[in-house]
């Protein structure tokens, strides 16, 4: 009983890291046709086999409660693919040494770098109707911080979260 608070406590904390999403669709689409849905059979994350594990929980679970379901003849199939990688260091500490004399000056000055880049992670999602040949209809492209020696619970936590913010446009209104 106590696994489903944790999962509320760390998804409020992560709510807190920002999750960016960026949303592209075919304006032609009846999003009202799609009701049913299913994984692609070879889809390959790019995610660890837990990760991968939580993250589709996390989305048929927020999918499930947005009415759709998951079915062996779906109307539509979703792809996944992520990448991780780590920001440039933006953090410096200048140390600089100077002199003067008489008519005489001169000085050096170099950054050094203090601590680590963030580590990022970019997960696509794409939604694609292969039943009606109408092909790729909505995309979502999400990117965020990733701690890699996180807990699984903080990382349930952090998918759940994602999955909510990337599923706030879907179906887009327009």
């Amino acid at each position: 009983m106590k696994t489903p608070y944790l999962i509320v406590l760390f998804a409020l904390c992560f709510s807190c890291a920002p999750i960016r999403v960026n949303y592209d669709f075919e304006r032609t689409t009846d999003f009202s046709k799609y009701k049913t849905y299913n994984y692609y059979s070879d889809l390959q994350t790019g995610l660890s086999e837990f990760d991968t594990k939580r993250l589709l929980d996390a989305l048929d679970l927020e999918l499930k409660a947005r009415g759709y379901a998951l079915s062996d003849h779906p109307d539509f199939f979703i792809d996944i693919n992520s990448s991780s990688y780590q920001e440039a260091q933006r953090n410096t500490v200048g140390v600089g040494l100077g002199g003067s004399g008489r008519n005489v000056g001169g000085g050096i000055s170099i950054g050094l770098p203090v601590g680590q880049g963030n580590m990022n992670q970019q997960i696509t999602f794409d939604f694609v109707d292969e039943k009606n040949n109408k092909g790729l209809f909505w995309q979502a492209v999400s990117e965020s911080s990733y701690h890699p020696n996180t807990t699984p619970e903080s990382r349930e936590a952090h998918f759940a979260a994602l999955v909510k913010k990337v599923l706030d446009k879907y179906p887009p209104k327009f």
